[in-house]
């Protein structure tokens, strides 16, 4: 017999999403960080994108902690009992909408992601004959 699927269940299967987002953000952050340990500060230019490299990297952190925090609390709904809904309530076009505006963004990730994925991987082949 099939287990029954219940909002908690669909939370925390879902938790895997804020938990890769959260490890891109954290990663970005540190590769900004690196970045910035080339930089001579003495050099306004440098400076300047010093500065602003640290904002960024402090703002992808955070932005790692919150989703990585949302992932956990999802997670941890797994066991969370099925409440009553009204089901007229979801189901309406504004909450099919919702959903295909979510799953629509998801596919724009996708391809991003997918697109980046060359320049990536010749930057990464640049950098590994650099270094040795």
């Amino acid at each position: 017999m099939a287990e029954q699927q219940t909002c908690g269940k669909g939370l925390a299967d879902n938790a895997v999403v804020p938990a890769a987002l959260a490890g891109v953000a954290g990663r970005l952050a540190g590769n900004l960080e690196m970045h910035m340990r080339a930089l001579d500060r003495d050099d306004p230019a440098a400076a300047r994108e010093h500065e602003v490299y640290e904002r960024v990297a402090r703002s992808l952190r955070s932005a790692a902690a919150d989703l990585q925090a949302a992932s956990t609390e999802m997670t941890g709904a797994r066991e969370l009992p099925m409440g009553r809904h009204d089901m007229a309530a979801i189901t309406t076009p504004d909450v099919l909408d919702a959903f295909e505006r979510y799953v629509g963004a998801e596919d724009e990730l996708h391809a991003l992601l997918g697109a980046r994925r060359v320049a990536h991987e010749q930057m990464l082949a640049a950098m590994r004959e650099a270094v040795g």
